[in-house]
C-alpha cells in the first residue's frame, strides 16, 4: 500500500514536469487535469483507489510544500444529494454510528440508488422486495461483498431512513431477512504470555517511535483495547488523580477502566520523551504536522514489524490486533477468572461474545462431556 501512494506521487510529480509547472500553479483546475492523466494511464480496476491517493498527494502539498488551498466546492441541490445530506446526519445524529461504518452506509445508499434508478431519483415507494433481493444478489454474484452481513445490513439502515423520514409509506427493512452468522465453531487463537511479552519489548526498541508503539501495544494486551480504541484515546481522557482511563468503544459507548502501572509509566515516558505535536489525540504520527492516527491499521503495522523482529510465527495468516484480546482473554481464563469477570475486561455487552473462550478450558469442558454409551461389554 505505501509503494502504491509513492506511485501515485512519483506520477503526479512527473506530471507537473512535464507540463513545466511548478507547486504553486497547482489549483483546482490545474490539478484536477494532472490528476485526471495520472488516472488514465492506471488499470481500470485502480483507478477509484488512484484518484484517491492523488488527491491526498495533493492535500500533502497545499499542507506542507505552500501549493494554493482548494477552491470552495459547490454545493449539490439535486434532490439525491440533499437525501444524501439528511440519510448521513440521520445516521451521525439519531443512530450515533462511527465514521467508519457511516462511509459503507452512504456507499450501499449510492449503489442501490444507482442500480434502481440511474443518476437521479426516482419514486422511492415503487421500489419492490424483488428488487432489494435482486441487487443483493448481483452483489454477491460479482463478488462485492466481503462478509455476507454487509449488503443486508446496509440497506437496512437505509430503508429504516426512508420510512423514519417520510420518504416511503412502507419499511422495507423488515423485509430484509437476517444474515445467516453460524456460530464461531473455531478456538479462538492467541499467543502464550511470553510470547507476548517478547513482542512488546521488541516495539519498546523501535528507532523514533518505541516509546509509542510500546505504550500502544501495552494498552492493547494488559487493558484489551481494541486498536480504534487506542488510536481513539484523547490526552484528557486519562485521570491522572484516580488512575483511569476513558475508553470510547464501539457504537460511540464509553466506559472507564482502571490504568495498571505499568501502562501508566509506559503512556507517561511517551509523552515526555517522544510525543509532539498540539493534537489533543494521545498517539499521534512521528511526522509533521504530527497529527492523529485516521484508523487502527496503525497496530496491524506494529504487529507486522515485530513479528518480523522477534522471528516469532502470526497464529494465523492476517496480522490483526485482535490477537492480543483474544490473548488476554486466555491467560485470564487459565489463572482462574470467570467468563463473566473476562466479559467485564473485554466489555462485552452480551454474555454469549464471551462464551467462545470456554473452549479453551478443556479440564472444565470434560465434566459437561457425557458418558460413551456401552451395551454389555461392547462400547
Amino acid at each position: 500500500m505505501v509503494r502504491k501512494y509513492g506511485d501515485s506521487a512519483h506520477a503526479f510529480w512527473q506530471h507537473l514536469e512535464q507540463e513545466h509547472l511548478a507547486i504553486y500553479d497547482l489549483d483546482d483546475p490545474t490539478a484536477t487535469q494532472i490528476i485526471s492523466g495520472c488516472v488514465t494511464k492506471v488499470r481500470s480496476g485502480d483507478r477509484t483507489h488512484a484518484k484517491y491517493r492523488l488527491e491526498r498527494f495533493r492535500d500533502y502539498l497545499i499542507e506542507n510544500a505552500g501549493a494554493p488551498g482548494r477552491g470552495p466546492s459547490s454545493l449539490d441541490t439535486s434532490r439525491r444529494a440533499r437525501l444524501r445530506r439528511e440519510y448521513e446526519a440521520y445516521l451521525h445524529e439519531e443512530r450515533g454510528l462511527a465514521d467508519s461504518t457511516i462511509y459503507h452506509c452512504i456507499r450501499y445508499y449510492d449503489l442501490f440508488l444507482t442500480y434502481m434508478f440511474g443518476s437521479a431519483l426516482g419514486d422511492l415507494d415503487e421500489i419492490t422486495p424483488e428488487d432489494v433481493v435482486s441487487f443483493i444478489l448481483e452483489r454477491r454474484r460479482a463478488g462485492a461483498a466481503p462478509r455476507e452481513k454487509t449488503v443486508p445490513s446496509h440497506l437496512r439502515n437505509l430503508f429504516v431512513f426512508l420510512f423514519w423520514s417520510g420518504q416511503t409509506k412502507r419499511n422495507l427493512g423488515r423485509s430484509i431477512p437476517p444474515s445467516r452468522q453460524p456460530k464461531p465453531t473455531a478456538i479462538p487463537r492467541y499467543l502464550p504470555p511470553e510470547d507476548i511479552q517478547r513482542l512488546i519489548e521488541a516495539a519498546r526498541v523501535t528507532p523514533n517511535t518505541g516509546r509509542r508503539n510500546y505504550a500502544m501495544l501495552l494498552l492493547l494486551s494488559r487493558l484489551g483495547l481494541r486498536s480504534p480504541e487506542v488510536v481513539a484515546i484523547q490526552l484528557n481522557d486519562i485521570d491522572w488523580r484516580r488512575g483511569e482511563i476513558l475508553i470510547r468503544g464501539k457504537r460511540q459507548l464509553h466506559d472507564r477502566m482502571p490504568l495498571t502501572d505499568e501502562v501508566g509509566r509506559a503512556i507517561v515516558d511517551y509523552i515526555q520523551n517522544e510525543r509532539r505535536g498540539s493534537d489533543r489525540a494521545l498517539f499521534v504520527l512521528s511526522r509533521a504536522p504530527y497529527s492523529r492516527f485516521k484508523n487502527g491499521q496503525i497496530v496491524n503495522l506494529i504487529l507486522k514489524n515485530v513479528y518480523d523482529a522477534t522471528g516469532i510465527a502470526p497464529p494465523q495468516s492476517y496480522i490483526g490486533s485482535h490477537i492480543l484480546r483474544h490473548s488476554l482473554a486466555t491467560d485470564l481464563l487459565r489463572k482462574g477468572a470467570s467468563l463473566e469477570e473476562i466479559g467485564d475486561v473485554l466489555r462485552h455487552r452480551s454474555q454469549m461474545s464471551t462464551t467462545i473462550y470456554a473452549q479453551h478450558d478443556v479440564e472444565a469442558l470434560r465434566g459437561l462431556a457425557q458418558p460413551w454409551p456401552i451395551e454389555g461389554d461392547v462400547r
